[in-house]
């Protein structure tokens, strides 16, 4: 099965696990998978039914470009990386 890689935000909602094994085929899957599992991580990653912006997916160390329609392997290695803000100059 896929392993997701979990933020420090998503652990709150896993428990503390930072990572997880969950099945599915495309990135779509794994998410609905991983919410049915741990309810309201979906939140975290999506907005309605894409990822949110500011959210990078990374399958297999490489930018999923092709967001929810992604297509991961049984022994995909997936991230869910928030953006990181804010500072001035």
């Amino acid at each position: 099965m896929p392993e997701v890689w979990m933020s420090t935000t998503m652990q709150r909602i896993t428990g503390g696990r930072e990572q997880v094994q969950v099945p599915g085929a495309t990135i779509r899957q794994v998410v609905n998978n991983l919410d049915k599992e741990f309810p309201g991580i979906k939140a975290e990653i999506c907005y309605g039914d894409d990822i949110m912006p500011g959210i990078a997916v990374i399958v297999d160390s490489e930018t999923a470009n092709l967001g929810m329609l992604e297509r991961v392997r049984e022994d995909s290695e997936i991230h869910f990386i928030p953006a990181i803000a804010g500072g001035s100059i």
